[in-house]
């Protein structure tokens, strides 16, 4: 028998072995994999300093790599949270950020798809983690009516968990979220949201009318500073308060390509849609407009998210910039999973992710 036909035979007989071994070798894998996987803690690897993720880096339109709003923000070894679009939470775990180690959110405004994701946040940070109290949820006025929602929502679940789990695991005194009020600041000043080792959080107001309030958030952290736009039209505020930030994380949306929608929805005979499209661009800023403010505010680095429309076939990157690269040329189009550290005390701005 020649050597080739041997060899099919040999391979052959391996995959059947192997088949026939499946669930073993499984059972093994899955065996080493869970513990390792259980106990990666993202927050407690990362240096001192300020470290960003795109827990979400899209908006309400569905898009492979791009879930709902959302950014992790670590400062010191400690997680804090802008925003919960959809699978947001799922995102953090993926990442290897453990829900439980959240401190607080911080919500921009009261749009569906920044706050969908905040019950499920809420409860597996109360059912895996040890807090002796709920989820703080900081935001602008309306904040309290947001977060007796979702309290009244899942109220029947957390009886269900704590029936079943016990207090040891799911104290009902630790449910859900309280919700911690601020009233958003006029153009040209800031409100100090929170403070504490090190770490100071202000908001701003943005441009998102007719939401209001809208804010945007900025945090200074050894002698750092991220600034989150949350959704807003290009804003002379973010630029008077992003004048010299490390990193601006500003939203965007392409006009062009939302056009071509409008105008594909008009074809269709879908009037609604073709509304929709039609309205949104007059309050989000537009990738050059995004780049404008860096450049105007002289960051360090801009990393684009809210991306609208999503970026999902080869070359659209590009045509979503539209040439706003040209405008500012440090920057980055966010995806889930795109991170950055700011090492404090210095001037390095560090890509560590570029992504799931």
């Amino acid at each position: 028998m020649k050597k080739w036909a041997i060899g099919l035979a040999v391979a052959v007989l391996a995959v059947m072995i192997g088949y026939g071994q499946r669930v073993t070798i499984a059972e093994k894998l899955v065996a080493a994999a869970v513990p390792r996987q259980m106990a990666t803690n993202q927050v407690e690897s990362l240096g001192d300093g300020l470290h960003v993720v795109l827990c979400g880096a899209g908006g309400p339109m569905p898009a492979p790599r791009a879930s709902g709003p959302c950014v992790g923000i670590v400062a010191g070894n400690r997680l804090f949270i802008v925003d919960t679009g959809t699978d947001s939470t799922r995102n953090l775990q993926r990442l290897g950020y453990p829900p439980a180690a959240v401190e607080a959110v911080f919500l921009t405004h009261f749009h569906s798809d920044h706050i969908d994701g905040l019950g499920e946040l809420a409860t597996i940070r109360w059912a895996t983690g040890d807090d002796a109290s709920p989820l703080p949820v900081y935001g602008p006025e309306g904040v309290d009516q947001i977060v007796a929602g979702f309290n009244t929502a899942y109220a029947q679940d957390f009886v269900y968990r704590n029936a079943h789990h016990g207090d040891a695991v799911t104290p009902l005194a630790a449910a859900g979220m309280r919700a911690i009020p601020f009233d958003a600041p006029a153009d040209g000043e800031l409100t100090k949201v929170y403070e504490g080792n090190g770490l100071v959080i202000e908001a701003l107001r943005v441009q998102h009318a007719p939401v209001s309030p809208a804010v945007g958030y900025r945090f200074s952290y050894g002698g750092r500073t991220v600034l989150i736009s949350g959704d807003t039209a290009q804003s002379d505020n973010i630029t008077r308060f992003a004048m010299g930030v490390d990193l601006l994380v500003h939203e965007a949306l392409a006009p062009n390509i939302i056009g071509m929608m409008e105008d594909a929805a008009n074809g269709m005979g879908n009037a609604i849609v073709a509304k929709i499209m039609f309205d949104v661009p007059d309050y989000h800023a537009s990738p050059a407009d995004a780049a404008e403010t860096a450049q105007n505010a002289g960051v360090g680095h801009l990393l684009y998210y809210h991306i609208v429309p999503p970026i999902i076939v080869p070359g659209q990157e590009a045509l979503w910039l539209n040439g706003a690269e040209a405008i500012f040329p440090d920057y980055t189009v966010g995806y889930d999973g795109v991170s950055f550290s700011l090492p404090a005390g210095s001037t390095e701005i560090i890509k560590t992710r570029e992504g799931l």
